[in-house]
């Protein structure tokens, strides 16, 4: 209503409660029946219409439409306390997030999963918040809104995030600077896949490691997001020799990726392995693996090698205690024998992207020299497998066990109803298996522990045997001293 309208509002207000005066009946009575009304036949019936259009004309008044905030929900994947797999679960948080200046929101189509993931759900992880917290280093998606101060993102474009933690979600709020735009025919996949594993491997290569041609690379887990990126790197290089480790069921795909020389870590010794082809040693080792192997891969160097470690794999599996070993074993190695590293030559680096997330000028760096290989068909992801956020669970037991070949994806994709049945009837199985094994084990426990009952018999009776056949004998010996005695 504008002000023009409120003084002849206000006049036939004074018109019809003039009128009700006179007739006596109240203006706000309900009408009870459906019949059409008579005709005004009034300046004052003709008022009441007046005052009743510019009522409906009014807005309805804001209280009775709930805020866009109030009502907005998204889901969101919550760590929600360190140990299995159930740790991480799936939630509705509520309340549209609020942009701050610099920062833009996210509509989450992919998001990646990392080792770093893995190791946070068991309390390895410094760089995430302690829980309920959200997961996820990295994802891609569709930009809903920015805010004040953004001038090189717009609704609409398509960008991978990078960001320390809070991915594994359908919407996120970061600032413009942690993301990139997605070239032209990247998939939301590939995009999810890229940030962590091809920046990690890109800087300790060209950055540490000043990869150049002819020189030789060990590369751990070589089927695993990192090890695949890695080699696509080293490819780009001429007359590198990539050696990789993995599991004799991944040799094919990671030879045909570039991987040199294949080796089964499993069956083989990998440094007799390497000795073998390269007596001189390697000029960089990509170590994700810590403890032992972060000292057989220093061993193997040749001078002016490189020992780049980034990660503790061979923890993941064991205790939070077992941090202060790999920790005690690496002092141990090199710390205190620096004069070793002088007279070897050889030098062992660091790297953890988890720290450099404040440095924005070093990733841009690595992200656009990434980029260009991705768009010159040099270098492209991967993709293992799909979970939807839901299957959480099975996609992080899958990395953990090393099934994976290449980038382990969570689509924000609700599941359908027809999957939900799937996922609920695979379940069922899985329980009613464990539960035949369970009972396989208890049959064979008890089955064990007739047998062993059975054998204390056995070796019982034996013993009464014995003890009888002892007695026998000593009553035999008697008899023959009394005969003795007797003659």
């Amino acid at each position: 209503m504008s002000g023009e309208d409120a003084p002849a509002q206000q006049q036939n207000a004074e018109e019809q409660k003039q009128q009700q005066q006179e007739t006596k009946t109240p203006a706000e009575s309900p009408k009870t029946e459906s019949k059409p009304d008579p005709p005004p036949t009034s300046a004052s019936t003709e008022a009441a219409a007046t005052a009743a259009a510019a009522a409906a004309d009014t807005p309805a008044p804001a209280a009775e439409k709930a805020p866009e905030e109030d009502t907005f929900t998204y889901r969101a994947l919550v760590l929600t306390g360190y140990g299995g797999y159930d740790k991480v679960k799936l939630q509705v948080k509520k309340g549209k997030p609020t942009l701050k200046s610099g920062e833009v929101m996210v509509r989450v189509k992919m998001c990646g999963l990392n080792f770093a993931d893995l190791m946070a759900r068991q309390g390895l992880y410094d760089r995430l918040p302690s829980p309920p917290v959200t997961p996820g280093m990295e994802c891609s998606g569709v930009i809903e809104a920015v805010g004040e101060e953004v001038t090189d993102r717009k609704v609409g474009d398509k960008v991978l995030v990078l960001n320390r933690s809070g991915m594994w979600q359908e919407v996120v709020v970061v600032a413009s600077t942690h993301t990139f735009l997605m070239p032209e025919g990247m998939s939301f996949e590939e995009a999810a896949a890229l940030p962590v594993n091809y920046i990690t491997a890109y800087m300790m290569l060209f950055d540490f490691g000043h990869l150049r041609p002819n020189q030789s690379v060990l590369v751990h887990m070589a089927a695993g997001g990192v090890g695949i990126a890695a080699t696509q790197l080293c490819k780009t290089v001429n007359d590198v020799t990539v050696f990789g480790t993995a599991s004799a069921s991944k040799h094919e795909v990671i030879s045909q990726g570039g991987v040199t020389h294949p080796i089964d870590y499993r069956t083989r010794d990998y440094v007799e392995e390497v000795r073998k082809i390269s007596p001189k040693g390697l000029d960089i080792v990509l170590d994700p693996l810590g403890g032992s192997d972060t000292h057989k891969g220093y061993n193997l160097l040749k001078p002016m090698g490189k020992l780049i470690s980034y990660g503790a794999a061979n923890m993941l599996a064991g205790q939070k205690k077992n941090l202060f070993a790999v920790a005690k074993t690496w002092y141990q190695q090199f710390s205190v024998h620096t004069l070793s590293l002088c007279q070897g030559n050889r030098s062992v680096c660091g790297f953890h992207l988890g720290y450099l997330d404040s440095e924005t000028e070093l990733i841009d760096q690595a992200m656009t020299a990434v980029m260009d290989l991705y768009r010159q068909g040099k270098v492209k992801p991967r993709i293992d497998s799909t979970y939807h956020l839901e299957q959480v669970g099975d996609a992080m037991r899958r990395m953990q066990e090393r099934n994976n070949i290449g980038k382990i994806i969570l689509t924000t994709e609700p599941m359908k109803e027809e999957e939900k049945k799937e996922e609920a009837k695979k379940d069922e199985e899985k329980k009613d298996d464990k539960k035949k094994d369970d009972k396989k084990k208890d049959d064979k426990k008890k089955e064990d522990k007739k047998k062993d009952e059975a054998k204390k018999e056995e070796k019982k009776e034996e013993k009464k045997k014995e003890e009888a056949k002892k007695d026998d004998k000593k009553a035999e010996e008697k008899k023959e001293e009394v005969k003795k005695e007797e003659n």
